[in-house]
């Protein structure tokens, strides 16, 4: 399954490696319904080109490509190939993950999508797709950071930002409390980082135009928890049809 990626990548060993400030400068999407956060994030980061035929045509393709209303990670991944945009997918699963049947936030959806989601997996590597089965540390997305932005899977419930303190409460409350965060999947897009105040920067599609930012402590907690890291779709910074 795994794939060498179509792009060459800079690569680090350590944090102290890596410029101390970067950003990478995306155009805002914000969603329009409870689904289609994913959708968002990849719009996004397509070309302007692109992004005004998908936002054109997109109730016509989310239906060709089979997902409709229901995004997975590999639909992205799919969609991002539809609009020749290179890309490597990290997932700490291949497939579907048998402990989601026990999750109500999956389970629903899971009769009608597992068929789908096993045949695109299964097919990724003919569609020259590039899947990779690893988990994702803070020194691997700030090295991903440097070649391109990156539509991260996260635990909406763990999400929130340093700097408006966005859901901020929440969370703290949350550590306070004996039961277990329950999952809420929602797609973010990160666009930079600045190692000296120790913040990742990141786009949600839920809200308006700007940067969020969450600071290490918070990222490390939630790399931790599974929320923050389940997939991972790695943008790169050249388009163009893959060879």
């Amino acid at each position: 399954m795994e794939q060498t990626s179509e792009f060459d990548c800079k690569e680090i060993t350590s944090i102290k490696d890596a410029p101390q400030k970067h950003h990478i400068e995306l155009l805002h999407y914000r969603q329009k319904s409870n689904w289609d956060c994913g959708v968002s994030c990849v719009l996004m980061v397509l070309p302007n080109k692109h992004r005004q035929h998908l936002t054109k045509n997109l109730s016509k393709i989310c239906r060709s490509e089979g997902f409709n209303k229901s995004t997975w990670t590999i639909d992205l991944c799919y969609l991002l190939k539809k609009y020749e945009v290179q890309h490597v997918f990290y997932t700490v699963t291949i497939g579907v993950h048998e402990g989601y049947r026990a999750n109500s936030f999956y389970h629903q959806i899971l009769t009608k999508d597992e068929n789908r989601v096993k045949v695109k997996f299964r097919d990724a590597s003919k569609n020259k797709i590039p899947v990779r089965k690893a988990s994702i540390s803070i020194l691997h997305i700030i090295e991903q950071l440097l070649n391109g932005p990156i539509i991260i899977l996260t635990n909406a419930r763990l999400l929130y930002c340093d700097i408006c303190k966005s859901n901020k409460i929440s969370n703290e409350l949350r550590k306070c409390l004996p039961w277990p965060t329950t999952y809420q999947g929602h797609y973010i897009v990160l666009c930079g980082y600045d190692i000296e105040r120790q913040r990742v920067f990141y786009r949600n599609p839920s809200f308006g135009d700007r940067k969020y930012a969450s600071n290490e402590e918070a990222q490390r907690e939630v790399l931790k928890k599974g929320g923050f890291c389940r997939c991972m779709c790695h943008v790169g910074v050249h388009f163009g049809r893959s060879a």
